[in-house]
């Protein structure tokens, strides 16, 4: 047995020598993709935009293969490839490049990987990982590594196109088995690893795997672009693959690596589209949900109402659970319902739920085939009335404008997901929020504020139920395992949100409670349009007489509910030291 291996290596190494005898190598880039899912169009830009030449087989077929991300499976990818890849055989100046697709970005182009293959001298190169998947008992069997990845992963390979086609077609496997165990049952067999000289790519110079290595991969600002490096090996990878929970890392590289965002020019993957003039702008379902007592609720209305979309194109679908609310929404329609297109509004002693009123609105928009809905919730200020339309602008299926707490890190987004599926801050959130680095990221949860297009939404029905999780979060959850993208942007200051965590409505003017909960929104409705004035250095206060002073403080509207307010409780001090009612 030993002297038929060492009879293979020198086989291998003669054909190594033959097949890169030719100095002009060409390279494709194969890929499994069988519907064109957000991670498929991200893939695709990627590879156009570092000159792959890219073949994608099964689009538009029926999936066969299993559920990969839970359980092993994946056959049918190879069963997909050996016919194409059996095209080439014959091909000794071709390399064939597979990756996977919904969970890859390119980080440089195809003359970075043959530069990297040859470095390797073998005649096939797969990815590795550190964990050995599916089948954990063949672990011992690997051949040890002083340093790096230990394990075959199937996510990403590289070869010449004869050895590729051997090994592709070495034996037999049926579309529900593990594409993995298929490749690596071949690697641990040492004459079949002989024979097609494969080696694994341990310290990631061509494939990077992120599962279990997220904490290895930092980014690096140079110039005018961003790339990642693995700190730990000193290696850029070519291929970024995120395999198994590592997906919104990947999401997060993705944002900036392959011209996502680089320091000198910011974002490169934010081109906007132009909208047509008001008669030919898209039917538009704004969907408002008002599931709690919402402080400064009459402004969240009356900025609806400023939008700067044309009304007639705008049809409103109110749902509200909170009695507190309801006169205060039944006025305002009555003051606004001959501007819109149609205004519908499910009422608290209805009883509908929010989980059930989401579904509602979104049924309603597919059934009226809306161009855009809009969901917005009561806590979230539309303080740019050009808001819509800028979000329309950027052309994505699903996309929230950043809304954060005034003075406040709390917003409608989260930069990343613990594992119990609760928030955990992301790498850039502050400089998000700080609006330090302004553009359009994917992002695993948003809120409050949602533009859906809807020609997605007459192809998808998201899912608001869970048993864990809010309605918000259980729809976040869906979207994530569904591959959907979600997107928040940051390329303007768009509006902000409101802290309704404390807001009491046991008073007659409750708002006027609010004053350190919503500073912001207190000091605009509340304090006088001129005080500022009387902090500048040349400002004359009035004094009408000695020891009184006269200077804008607070606005009209505090002084007439402050004076309602204490009316409104009737007790009054006695004069003494002790208050009564707080004894």
């Amino acid at each position: 047995m030993r002297d038929l291996v060492v009879f293979l290596s020198v086989l291998a190494i003669l054909w190594t020598q033959c097949l890169a005898e030719d100095s002009k190598l060409e390279l494709v880039l194969m890929t499994i993709a069988t519907e064109p899912t957000d991670g498929y169009v991200r893939f695709m830009r990627t590879a156009e935009q570092y000159g792959y030449n890219v073949r994608t087989v099964g689009m538009g077929t029926e999936w066969k293969g299993g559920d990969l991300a839970n359980n092993p499976g994946g056959g049918h990818k190879i069963n997909m490839l050996r016919p194409v890849v059996a095209e080439y055989k014959d091909r000794k100046d071709l390399l064939i490049m597979f990756t996977d697709s919904y969970d890859v970005v390119l980080a440089a182009g195809p003359e970075r990987v043959i530069e990297k293959f040859l470095d390797f001298k073998a005649n096939s190169v797969f990815s590795a990982e550190g964990f050995c998947w599916p089948d954990q008992s063949l672990a011992t069997q690997y051949p040890k590594v002083a340093l790096g990845k230990r394990f075959l992963c199937s996510g990403g390979f590289v070869g010449y196109a004869p050895v590729i086609a051997d090994i592709i077609s070495d034996h037999q496997i049926s579309d529900m088995d593990d594409d993995q165990l298929y490749y690596t049952k071949i690697y641990l067999d040492e004459a079949k690893r002989e024979k097609y000289q494969m080696k694994l790519d341990h310290r990631s110079h061509i494939f990077q795997n992120l599962n279990g290595a997220s904490e290895e991969v930092e980014l690096n600002f140079v110039e005018n672009k961003t790339v990642a490096f693995n700190s730990l090996y000193d290696t850029s990878a070519v291929v970024y693959h995120g395999n198994g929970p590592s997906k919104l890392f990947l999401n997060f590289l993705g944002n900036y690596i392959a011209g996502g965002w680089n320091q000198d020019t910011g974002c490169g993957i934010c081109d906007k589209v132009e909208l047509k003039g008001d008669d030919e702008l898209p039917e538009l379902l704004l969907g408002i949900f008002v599931e709690q007592p919402t402080p400064f609720f009459e402004e969240f209305l009356d900025k609806i109402a400023a939008l700067n979309y044309p009304t007639n194109k705008i049809s409103l679908w109110i749902h509200c659970q909170i009695p507190y609310h309801d006169k205060k929404i039944v006025d305002w329609m009555n003051s606004v319902k001959e501007k819109y297109a149609n205004v519908s509004y499910i009422d608290p002693p209805q009883g509908v739920s929010e989980l059930d009123a989401r579904t509602q609105a979104m049924r309603v928009c597919r059934k009226e085939k809306c161009g855009y809905y809009f969901s917005l919730n009561s806590i979230a200020h539309l303080d740019n009335p050009d808001m819509i339309r800028r979000l329309m602008e950027f052309n994505r299926n699903v996309i929230v404008p950043l809304l954060a707490r005034p003075f406040k890190l709390w917003s409608n987004y989260w930069g990343n997901i613990a594992r119990n599926g609760f928030y955990a801050r992301s790498r850039d959130y502050n400089e998000h929020i700080g609006y330090e680095r302004k553009g359009v990221w994917n992002v695993p949860y948003v809120g409050e504020a949602v533009l859906y297009k809807g020609e997605w939404l007459a192809n998808h029905v998201p899912v608001f139920y869970s048993d864990l999780f809010d309605p918000d979060m259980a729809w976040c959850q869906w979207m994530r395992e569904q591959g959907h993208f979600m997107y928040m942007t940051n390329f303007e200051e768009y509006g902000h949100l409101t802290d309704p965590d404390e807001f009491s409505i046991d008073h007659l003017h409750n708002d006027l409670y609010e004053m350190f909960n919503n500073k912001l929104d207190w000091e605009k409705r509340y304090i006088h349009a001129n005080y500022s004035q009387v902090l500048e250095d040349d400002y004359e206060i009035e004094q009408p007489c000695p020891d009184v002073y006269h200077f804008p403080s607070t606005s009209k509207r505090f002084c007439e509910e402050l004076i309602e307010e204490v009316e409104h409780f009737g007790q009054w001090s006695g004069g003494k030291h002790q208050v009564e009612w707080h004894s």
